[in-house]
């Protein structure tokens, strides 16, 4: 119901009107969260590519969180079950089971709503993510309600459901067009692709043959 009701709430930007705020607040709040998604949920979280402060941890898992992509260490399980089994069985998302599921049909699927704490025991010890991970709506419902607050139903639309809604499917497009359209420098087993466009989008998310 929360996903449909954003798209929906989308169209609402003919009646709000649009001008040079609102399309850069909706253009900031897609790439701070694109980089929470790319460089703390995939990049962190998931493969620990480099290391931080317990704080800065943090800070971007309340920024994942406000990307409305559920908490930390659901994402970063899921990430890992799709590299363990990535398109074969088991793989959460993968397009050999229909371009639709995989863009977003997955989301939908019951099989994948609970996190995989197993996979994810690094992440599970600290307490914080946690209770993140189990309250993940109560930053995108703190952003959505501090936008409303300060710029009224513009702010909320296009800094909100806009926004949003740009950023999933810009996500997703990694895990459905990605595994489709583009280039194979390295012969990995799966579908997995090299898309120019789709790296300019996601922060570089679209080298996914070469990741």
């Amino acid at each position: 119901f929360l996903y449909w009701t954003i798209h929906a709430a989308c169209v609402l930007g003919f009646v709000t009107g649009v001008g040079t705020a609102e399309i850069a607040l909706c253009l900031g709040l897609f790439w701070l969260r694109m980089f929470a998604i790319t460089g703390g949920y995939h990049r962190y979280f998931s493969h620990r590519a480099y290391r931080t402060s317990r704080a800065f941890q943090l800070v971007l898992a309340v920024l994942g969180c406000m990307s409305v992509q559920k908490g930390p260490l659901w994402w970063a399980a899921g990430h890992r079950r799709h590299h363990a089994h990535s398109d074969r069985d088991g793989d959460m998302h993968s397009p050999r089971q229909g371009i639709w599921y995989s863009h977003q049909g997955w989301i939908f699927d019951d099989a994948w709503g609970e996190t995989e704490t197993d996979r994810v025991p690094d992440l599970a010890r600290y307490p914080e993510l946690v209770w993140l991970n189990r309250w993940h709506i109560v930053p995108p419902l703190a952003l959505a309600a501090g936008l409303f607050a300060i710029g009224g139903l513009s702010w909320l639309v296009w800094g909100f459901c806009i926004s949003t809604t740009l950023l999933w499917h810009a996500t997703y497009s990694i895990n459905s067009l990605a595994h489709l359209f583009g280039s194979q420098r390295y012969d990995t087993g799966d579908d997995s692709r090299n898309n120019l466009w789709l790296a300019l989008l996601t922060l570089g998310e679209g080298w996914h043959n070469n990741h």
